[in-house]
């Protein structure tokens, strides 16, 4: 059956119509999940199912299409070079990021997406998740163990990592209680935000320490 507004849709350029789709579909699955077949996310989104196929040959097609656009189109290479600029104190490096990272990803669509994402088991989360560990957690416990004297490219340890996530974590959690708890947020994100990383940026140091035989005070200085 035709939906009663099909008739009555202005037509547009095959590029801009599959845009419109896509769009539609982001926000359905931020509202209601993975769950819905293609015959019914053609009625929620008002088009047919033809026309639906016709952009989208199947309904993993359209998951991996609302994957790139919300996640890997809004990725930012700087972060990338960010972390990395060594010449910058590491403690500010993380403070600047997670103020661009949760600019990002604090949206409605974003979270929910991914939380739904991840009850379903979907891949969505598995991709995510394995491009965040190497081109972020991975790169913070790089620069630590850098900065204190160890081997800045050697593979991180699995108890390094953890402590990357605690911090990653953390963050990731204001954003959950503003979109999914529907809490109101800090009044101030990015002073949160820097304290966070202050309180992290002192334990990781005295733990590095440990493992380089180097006071914590020293190494505080020398990042300082």
């Amino acid at each position: 059956m035709v939906p009663k507004n099909a008739a009555k849709r202005r037509r547009l350029p095959p590029t801009e119509r599959r845009e419109e789709i896509l769009k539609k579909a982001i926000n359905l699955f931020s509202e209601h999940g993975f769950e819905s077949s293609t015959r019914e996310i053609a009625r929620q989104l008002g088009i047919t199912q033809p026309l639906l196929y016709r952009y989208f040959p199947s309904k993993d097609d359209l998951v991996r299409a609302a994957y790139r656009s919300v996640y890997l189109d809004r990725w930012d290479v700087e972060w990338d070079r960010l972390l990395c600029e060594r010449d910058q104190p590491l403690d500010w490096r993380l403070k600047t990021f997670y103020r661009s990272y949760t600019e990002t990803i604090f949206t409605r669509d974003w979270m929910r997406i991914y939380l739904f994402s991840g009850l379903k088991g979907a891949d969505i989360n598995r991709w995510y998740i394995g491009l965040l560990e190497e081109r972020i957690l991975q790169r913070i416990i790089k620069e630590y163990r850098y900065l204190a004297g160890l081997d800045g490219e050697a593979k991180p340890q699995a108890e390094e990592l953890e402590l990357a996530w605690a911090l990653h974590s953390g963050i990731f959690y204001l954003g959950v209680r503003e979109h999914i708890f529907s809490l109101p947020p800090p009044q101030d994100r990015h002073r949160i935000i820097a304290n966070v990383v202050d309180v992290f940026h002192q334990g990781i140091q005295a733990y590095f320490a440990k493992l380089s035989d180097r006071e914590p005070a020293k190494l505080a200085a020398q990042v300082s």
